[in-house]
């Protein structure tokens, strides 16, 4: 199936729409308030678009386009949509504020499930915040700031003016606390060699190639500039120091599901009123790990920068979070690729060392922090060879480009999906459990992001194929009727679908892969096509005109769109090239036919 993200996002925006909307006004459902993720997930389905690309800008009336509006219509004409914008996002706000205002809430709400056999959560557990809560506030926060400030320099409405001043200062208090509370979900786990996270981490990178008493050394090793770092650079509490400094141990850092039990207090002089008390185990988990770096990488993109959406504070935290966002990168690509010979990646499924969990789901996070420095490093054809070999049996084997069985096990990866145990919320209730459903979405966002980083003819073409696979097993997951018809049965699911519709988008306006073989050929053909037509232009025309008509002015210019296109687009270069041969080879025929004696003065 082909990606068209265009038209695909304009169907989801339409659903939406019908969905949510009531004539104009925005309807939440029986859910309002149950989930600050889930509501966040929701608005960036619109809002991420609608800040990412420009033919889906809702910020500026006078340049929204046509098929956008078609698709929206449900939820306003043009002057009044970002005006209903603004009214829900400042609804989210207040909703997932503390009634005394004093703080934003970053609630799991039903997103958090019991486990043994408990049937109900205690208020307090509803409310916990969780890392992706704070993950996607930053993002949408950053969206919004954005969304606004183009926004109040088209609309001259005193009371949609009030509305923005109130919503931007909402909205920037709720990205510093999202960013605080980041800081302080991050962690460094230490434990010994001989433990038995110890012994899993060191099976898991000996591959059975290492022998079991070599591995640790050889952990050190590679990982000694990285520990050197972290210990200089981070204060992660007394005891994880000193435990650091022991190089005998082994060490894995990342995100907890949310704030870490005793993490020290951020020091700013932004307005997060009372830091709450952590109750999360101080062990990092795959899946918040990258769900936090995707958060962090929007704090550094190009639009955050140019529109200058952090202010003096917000940038210090945003430093704190880049610098353990490039250490969690570091770290856990060096695991992935620990063995040149096998990787450990290549290992499928992958066992975690802290839940002592084994999944497909794993392998793809892994490979999503090795997706997220292969980003910010140059990767070699090696590396995105073996990137694609795992990507496509991460395919496989959840049965998106392989047949399913009867009573086929993988079914469960996508329902109900894979459960995580969340350590410590037994302190304040029955024990909790967070369940990630959205498998497919995730491996078609990596896929497109390793496509449009691939600058190999053959890795590209074989990501974008598995892209289209993965893409048409998505599409046909959306429901075809009743309320959410054309969505997807959760607003995560739905929400990953859009940001990987934005990676297409994002993929499409680079420039083509460029082949050494074929410039060389485009040039061969301009060469001989500007000799032919030089040539050309000595001879008498066939009809007794001039030679200087409209086919030879037709020639002139793509033989002079060729020579500029060939180093960029040689492809493109060639065709023109070899178009100009062909209509020279037609009049050069047309004058043989009309002087069969030869030349004729």
């Amino acid at each position: 199936m082909q990606i068209k993200p265009r038209q695909q996002l304009l169907d989801i925006w339409q659903a939406i729409a019908r969905h949510s909307f009531d004539e104009g006004t925005w309807d939440w459902g029986d859910m309002v308030g149950a989930s600050s993720v889930a509501d966040a997930e929701r608005l960036l389905c619109l809002l991420y678009p609608a800040t990412e690309i420009p033919a889906f800008r809702l910020d500026d009336p006078d340049i929204t386009e046509r098929d956008v509006l078609r698709a929206m219509e449900r939820a306003g004409g043009r002057l009044d949509l970002p005006a209903t914008l603004v009214t829900v996002v400042g609804e989210f706000m207040r909703t997932h504020t503390r009634p005394d205002g004093s703080t934003p809430t970053f609630g799991g709400g039903y997103y958090f499930s019991p486990a043994g056999g408990a049937t109900a959560l205690t208020d307090e557990q509803r409310e916990l915040g969780v890392v992706d809560s704070y993950s996607m506030s930053i993002t949408l926060c950053l969206a919004t700031l954005g969304f606004l400030k183009v926004y109040e320099t088209r609309t001259r409405r005193r009371d949609v003016q009030a509305a923005i001043a109130e919503l931007r200062t909402a909205t920037s208090n709720r990205l510093t606390a999202a960013m605080v509370s980041l800081l302080r979900s991050f962690t460094v786990h230490v434990y010994d060699a001989d433990s038995s996270q110890g012994e899993a981490l060191t099976e898991l990178l000996g591959q059975d190639r290492l022998p079991q008493r070599d591995v640790p050394q050889r952990f050190r090793d590679r990982f000694r500039a990285l520990r050197a770092m972290i210990t200089e650079s981070l204060f992660l509490g007394l005891d994880v120091q000193e435990g650091l400094l022991d190089e005998s141990r082994l060490f894995e850092c990342g995100w907890a599901w949310g704030i870490v039990q005793d993490a020290p207090e951020v020091e700013t002089d932004e307005p997060v009123g009372p830091q709450p008390y952590g109750i999360a185990d101080p062990v990092p988990y795959l899946y918040f790990t990258v769900v936090a770096l995707d958060g962090i990488e929007d704090l550094f993109s190009d639009r955050t920068l140019t529109l200058g959406l952090l202010n003096s504070g917000q940038q210090r935290l945003a430093e704190a979070l880049r610098l353990r966002w490039e250490i969690t990168q570091q770290f856990w690509s060096g695991i992935a690729c620990f063995d040149a010979g096998r990787w450990p990646l290549e290992d499928i499924p992958w066992r975690t060392t802290g839940q002592q969990q084994e999944s497909e789901y794993f392998s793809l996070s892994v490979t999503s922090l090795l997706v997220h420095d292969l980003m910010r490093r140059p990767a070699t054809d090696d590396d995105l060879t073996r990137v694609v070999g795992v990507m496509e049996r991460l395919a496989d084997r959840a049965r998106i480009t392989s047949r399913v069985t009867q009573d086929d096990p993988m079914v469960r990866l996508h329902d109900p999906g894979v459960t995580l145990p969340l350590l410590g919320t037994e302190q304040i209730g029955p024990p909790l459990r967070w369940t990630m459903t959205d498998f497919s979405a995730q491996l078609l966002k990596r896929t497109v992001q390793l496509c449009a980083l691939s600058r190999d003819s053959g890795a590209h073409d074989r990501l974008f194929g598995l892209a289209e696979a993965i893409f048409e097993h998505v599409w046909r997951r959306r429901a075809g009727d009743g309320e959410g018809m054309g969505l997807w049965d959760s607003w995560s699911f739905t929400e990953r679908v859009v940001e990987a519709m934005v990676q297409v988008h994002r993929m499409y306006r680079q420039p083509p892969l460029r082949s050494l073989e074929l410039t060389q050929l485009a040039k061969a053909l301009i060469s001989e096509a500007a000799h032919h037509f030089g040539n050309e232009e000595l001879e008498p025309s066939p009809t007794g005109g001039g030679n200087h008509g409209r086919e030879f002015r037709d020639i002139e210019i793509k033989l002079r769109r060729a020579r500029a296109l060939v180093d960029e687009q040689p492809g493109t270069a060639y065709a023109l090239a070899l178009d100009t041969l062909a209509r020279l080879d037609v009049l050069a025929r047309a004058r043989a036919a009309a002087f069969p004696g030869g030349r004729t003065c």
